[in-house]
């Protein structure tokens, strides 16, 4: 299962929810390691209200997320949050060299 579910049934999530929610997760990957906010807070260079606003889904920094990520020991943060994206082998044979950029869709303006 991802770390992250953007989508609950048929309904995506706000970015509040999704604030939320992450900020769920880190809470519980705090407490089963059994580290306070303080703790954490110090060992990440920030503020123990930092982790407090992050846990409650009150939003934060890219820099003090992935600060906190590191000191609650995860060890490549940006694998956990974006995974690299997976190539069929398939797909390798049909073209041999992987696309550049996005393409742009026929008919309509992208954003």
């Amino acid at each position: 299962m991802s770390p992250f579910r953007l989508v609950m049934g048929d309904t995506f999530l706000s970015p509040y929810e999704l604030e939320v929610a992450l900020g769920g997760r880190l809470r519980e990957l705090r407490v089963r390691r059994n580290l306070g906010q303080a703790e954490v807070a110090a060992a990440a260079g920030v503020g123990r209200r930092a982790i407090y606003t992050l846990e409650s889904g009150g939003g934060s920094t890219v820099e003090t997320l992935l600060r906190v990520l590191k000191a609650l020991g995860i060890t490549d943060p940006i694998a956990a949050l974006a995974p690299a994206p997976q190539v069929s082998p398939l797909a390798l044979l049909r073209s041999p060299k992987p696309p550049q950029r996005a393409s742009r869709k026929r008919g309509g303006k992208t954003s």
